[in-house]
């Protein structure tokens, strides 16, 4: 066996929400596996803990990909740092959870730039720097709240079902840029994010009863995932949408 199928020795890759829960993750896998990674959140102080773990291959940028101004501080980042870029994994998210009918205008536009439009802008100025590399990847971190109803409010769950729909127009507009494109989406994972809402007892054992593995994930399980489509070995997958959730979105009635 080519051991080098399973790493990502040198390859280069953004994250963006890369100081917490999912995406401090997948920095972490990255640079255990061989990558250089560009971590990106907005606040200074949650980066400065990645760099206590990681003394090399940690590159770190405090933008605000939700604003234009942000998005174009990553391009520039990425073309000082680096030739070309092999990966981009469009973590960042956020929720604002209540009843339809009670969202403001403001709170639309907020969860559609952070989880949406930031994505789609990342994509559009970095796609340039992925086909220089000839074998670049883009990963959509998104939700099964895009793949199915659950109590986590109609916008969140527009913008992660928009994610998996451009993961599959990107895949077939540019794979013959040797660009793949995949996503992957978790259900309740534990990260300060989830613990917000599973900090409620009977809420937390209503969603481990609709999982059929009758437990919560962690963000590693989502870092592997996430690490594998980006390998060498995975190679022929791409547009492919891959729910990281012990069962929830096939479970049916299982008495």
């Amino acid at each position: 066996m080519n051991d080098s199928r399973w790493l990502l020795t040198g390859k280069k890759a953004v994250v963006t929400g890369g100081s917490k829960g999912i995406g401090e993750a997948i920095v972490d896998e990255f640079i255990a596996l061989g990558a250089e990674v560009l971590a990106v959140a907005r606040k200074p102080e949650d980066l400065e803990k990645l760099h206590e773990r990681h003394s090399k291959r940690l590159n770190t940028l405090v933008a605000d990909v939700s604003t234009q101004n942000g998005r174009q501080k990553v391009l520039q980042a990425v073309q000082e740092l680096w030739t070309d870029l092999d990966i981009l994994v469009n973590n960042v998210g956020t929720n604002i959870r209540k009843p339809t009918a009670e969202y403001s205008e403001e709170e639309y536009d907020f969860v559609m730039n952070t989880n949406l439009r930031s994505a789609f802008n990342l994509n559009q100025l970095l796609y340039p720097e992925l086909k220089k590399c000839g074998q670049g990847n883009i990963i959509h971190v998104t939700s099964v709240a895009g793949l199915t109803h659950v109590r986590t409010g109609s916008i969140y769950g527009m913008t992660k079902a928009a994610l998996t729909q451009l993961t599959k127009n990107l895949a077939a507009e540019w794979a013959q840029d040797g660009i793949r494109v995949n996503a992957v989406a978790p259900w309740y994972i534990n990260t300060p994010l989830a613990q917000a809402v599973l900090q409620n007892k009977e809420y937390a054992d209503a969603v481990i009863s609709r999982t059929p593995m009758q437990k919560i994930g962690n963000p590693e399980d989502v870092s592997a995932a996430v690490a594998f489509l980006c390998m060498p070995a995975a190679a022929y997958i791409t547009g492919q949408t891959l729910a990281i959730d012990g069962g929830f979105t096939i479970n049916g009635f299982q008495p």
